[in-house]
């Protein structure tokens, strides 16, 4: 069993289960869920049954049914609560961990039947600021590019040319295979194992061709490759990447492979003219939303939106005074 399964209650596990293999969510994700909900259930245990010892001590295996039909909105109101005080959890993590018994709610209510009324429904989520992603100005893209070298650059400098060129998450970068390039053409698997059609443009297929002649005598199914001949892992990805980024002068401690993402999304928005139901697809977002923050605007855009209105040159005709 996954450790991180081992310490929750057979109900847990099968919602957990439910978003693994129904809802095909990242075991990542599942992860998190179960992080979530065991910090929830340690402190609903404890709050209940007046339990003595400390958090991290309760055990959660035994939650039933029974006792979550005890647990009142306020007891929940009380845990974020606890969360932000004790914890010291700011609002995203709130409404992470606020999310995770939400979706679980609605497992026990729609999908198992075993409540019969959703007392976590209703339950506003904390608002999260919105704040400008960080990424790479332009120049800074090409100096990243034109600083890769050493005895994987032809790897590298494909890593990167895909990273910054499709907007792939690090994870959909590492899972992609051989066979799922054809010509010019890119299926990438996302999230919930939902699959989309890129393309690669003139720059990425001539890296893609340079590093296909160094790696041609490997039967290894997925595209890039560690040191070692066999698949690189997600963490070898960023470990990569972050190097990279300390090679050419930039600051590796602000930046990372989703900044990458997040200067692509950009890139094409700022300097491509893209429109967001384009970029969208491009990024993989189920929600508009979601794509819009990766549609922020700088000043000069600003200034050359309001320059481009049709009234930005007019003169008011001149009128003898009366």
């Amino acid at each position: 069993m996954t450790d991180y399964l081992k310490n929750h209650s057979q109900l847990v596990r099968n919602f957990l289960s439910h978003k693994l293999t129904i809802e095909g969510k990242s075991p990542l994700t599942v992860k998190e869920y179960a992080y979530d909900l065991q910090t929830f259930f340690r402190y609903i245990v404890k709050r209940l049954e007046h339990r003595k010892e400390p958090l991290e001590e309760i055990d959660i295996t035994g939650v039933t049914i029974e006792l979550i039909r005890r647990i009142e909105i306020t007891d929940i109101y009380e845990y974020l609560m606890f969360l932000s005080k004790e914890k010291q959890n700011g609002v995203k993590s709130r409404a992470r961990k606020l999310s995770a018994i939400k979706s679980f709610y609605k497992y026990l209510c729609v999908k198992v039947h075993l409540l019969e009324h959703d007392i976590a429904k209703d339950l506003e989520m904390p608002k999260t600021p919105k704040t400008l992603p960080r990424y790479l100005e332009l120049g800074e893209a090409k100096l990243l590019l034109d600083s890769v070298g050493g005895k994987q650059k032809e790897r590298d400098y494909l890593m990167l040319m895909i990273l910054l060129n499709c907007g792939l998450r690090v994870s959909e970068l590492q899972n992609i295979k051989l066979s799922d390039i054809r010509n010019d053409t890119l299926t990438v698997t996302g999230k919930g194992n939902k699959e989309r059609q890129l393309f690669l443009n003139e720059a990425t297929q001539k890296a893609l061709q340079d590093y296909l002649q160094v790696r041609k005598h490997n039967s290894c199914e997925y595209l890039l490759l560690s040191s070692r001949g066999d698949a690189i892992s997600v963490a070898g990805i960023q470990y990569t990447v972050k190097n990279l980024l300390r090679k050419a002068g930039l600051d590796a401690t602000k930046l990372s492979t989703h900044k990458l993402r997040h200067t692509a999304a950009t890139l094409m928005y700022k300097h491509g003219k893209v429109d967001i139901k384009t970029l969208q697809r491009v990024l993989g977002h189920e929600n508009l939303n979601t794509t819009e923050i990766y549609t922020h605007t700088d000043d000069s855009m600003v200034k050359e939106a309001i320059d481009q209105n049709p009234l930005a040159h007019f003169e008011q005709t001149k009128k003898d005074s009366k």
